[in-house]
Formats: structure tokens, sequence, C-alpha cells
């Protein structure tokens, strides 16, 4: 005997979001955001393009798509890339072209990019860029982080390290702010957070013509 009719799962047309992702280097950002896309099939993470060398076990086109700096500096001068910045010496950016059509499509995207490319994503658009800024639980802990990853020389651990307080001090610019002390609870954080923004009124474009159909059968 059934207890009602069977759930439905009803779709409204909806407007992609920009889901950001950001940290000091060692914070855990890289990892959320993977297991994240592991979790979720409804969000995409961007490919950004970057000048950096690949580090073990990176595939170029998955991880980052891998180009020289004057094939970098010709993408952002022709205005392919819709945020770019420069990170210990290397250039980092984001192609336009796929966001845009995937906000415009419904689909979600996820990126996992520093502060300055958090700001210039915000500014050109406000509407759909969800930011979430990831903490280490302290200094130390961030600290070990760095030296366990074993993909950095000495040096630019130190360097990471000096840089990891200006880094943390754009932490209001945010939406939220997850502190990053066990990875299962973080990522169930930033799930919740996902569901939430995927609910907001303005963000289902498809909500006035569905309210018109209840309307129409009362």
């Amino acid at each position: 005997m059934s207890d009602g009719p069977p759930v439905r799962n009803i779709p409204i047309a909806r407007r992609g979001l920009l889901l950001v992702l950001s940290s000091p280097s060692g914070a855990g950002k890289t990892t959320l955001a993977r297991r994240l896309a592991e979790a979720d099939e409804a969000i995409t993470r961007s490919v950004s393009v970057t000048t950096r060398p690949s580090r073990p076990g990176e595939t170029d086109g998955k991880d980052y798509v891998f180009l020289d700096e004057p094939e970098f500096l010709r993408r952002r001068d022709a205005g392919e890339l819709l945020e770019w910045a420069r990170v210990f010496g290397n250039f980092y950016g984001t192609p336009k072209t796929p966001v845009l059509e995937a906000l415009a499509a419904g689909r979600d995207v996820l990126f996992d990019i520093d502060w300055q490319g958090a700001q210039q994503l915000a500014a050109r658009l406000p509407q759909d860029v969800v930011r979430v800024f990831i903490l280490p639980p302290d200094g130390r802990e961030l600290h070990r982080r760095l030296e366990i990853r074993n993909q950095d020389r000495p040096e630019i651990v130190a360097s990471r390290m000096r840089l990891a307080g200006v880094e943390i001090s754009h932490w209001p610019e945010y939406d939220y702010v997850i502190v990053n002390a066990a990875l299962e609870t973080s990522l169930k954080g930033l799930m919740a957070v996902l569901a939430a923004e995927r609910l907001k009124r303005e963000r289902q474009v498809g909500l006035p013509d569905f309210v018109a159909g209840i309307l129409a059968t009362l």
C-alpha cells in the first residue's frame, strides 16, 4: 500500500552560479574543490590557464592549461580571460567563453583561485559569484601542510608562509568562511552553501512561469 504519491523532481529553469574558493596556500581549497566536484555532478571545475610548470600528477587540460608567458599575455590582451593574476611569479587566469556559456545554460562552475581573481570575478559578474574563504585552523598547521605537500622547494614554502597573512586579510570580502580543521566537516559545510545558493529566488529564473502555472490550476 502506497503512503502517498511518488516524489517528483520538478525542474525549474535556473541561471548557473560561480562558486569561488580562496585560501592561503596549504589551507585545503584545492582538495575541497576536487572533493566537491566528485560529490556533485552538477558543478564543473573551471580549468585555469597558467604559466607555472606542472606538478607531479597534474594533467594538462584537466588540472590546468599550461602556457608559456607570451601566449598567456596574448590571451589576456585579447580579452579572452575573465580574470587573471600573477602569483609567486607565475600568471593564472580564467578563460571567459566557457564560463559565460555555462552560466547561461544553468550550469554551476567551481573556481579554485586567489583573492585577486575573486575580486575581478565579483566586479564583472556580481550577481553570479558566491565566494567562500577557506581558513586553516592555525599557522602551525598551515606550515605543516605546506611541508608535507612536498611539491615546492623550501624557499617557496617560506615565501608562501610570508604571504599567508596578506591572503588571509581578505577574508571579510567573502560571503562564507570555513575553517578547514577536518576535511569531511568542511566538505559538508561547502555542500550546504551550494545547496542554499541554488535555491535563491533571483537565481531561479523559471519561477515566474512556474508560479503562474500553479495559480492557473487553483
